[in-house]
């Protein structure tokens, strides 16, 4: 299972730093989601891989760590925050300069 994980957390980190480095807008909004995906999976893994157990502390006797899923649902909602603006951001950027290229410029070459 934990071999699972480690591949599940080293493709999506794989996946979104390729991403970030293409030039077009969408993608880099793509990969910083899956960025975000792959913390996320490694933060809740950070807990103990542990099946049907509740975070309840006196619950059960081998409780999973409360914490790590506080973490994640706060990262959650901090990355949807992130995604959403920069959305928008990527549309206003699209909507001024005319092209989803991340420096503005379609193909042609600085000079």
């Amino acid at each position: 299972m934990e071999l699972l994980v480690a591949l599940i957390i080293g493709v999506l980190v794989a996946t979104g730093v390729y991403l970030c480095l293409r030039a077009r807008t969408f993608s880099v909004v793509l990969g910083l989601t899956l960025l975000g995906y792959g913390v996320n999976v490694f933060l809740f893994s950070m807990g103990g891989l542990k099946i049907n157990q509740v975070a309840v502390v006196g619950a059960s006797a081998d409780p999973t760590d409360p914490l790590t899923q506080a973490l994640v649902l706060t990262a959650i909602v901090i990355g949807f925050a992130m995604t959403a603006f920069l959305v928008v951001l990527a549309l206003r950027s699209q909507g001024e300069q005319y092209s989803d290229h991340v420096d503005g410029q379609d193909g042609e070459q600085r000079s």
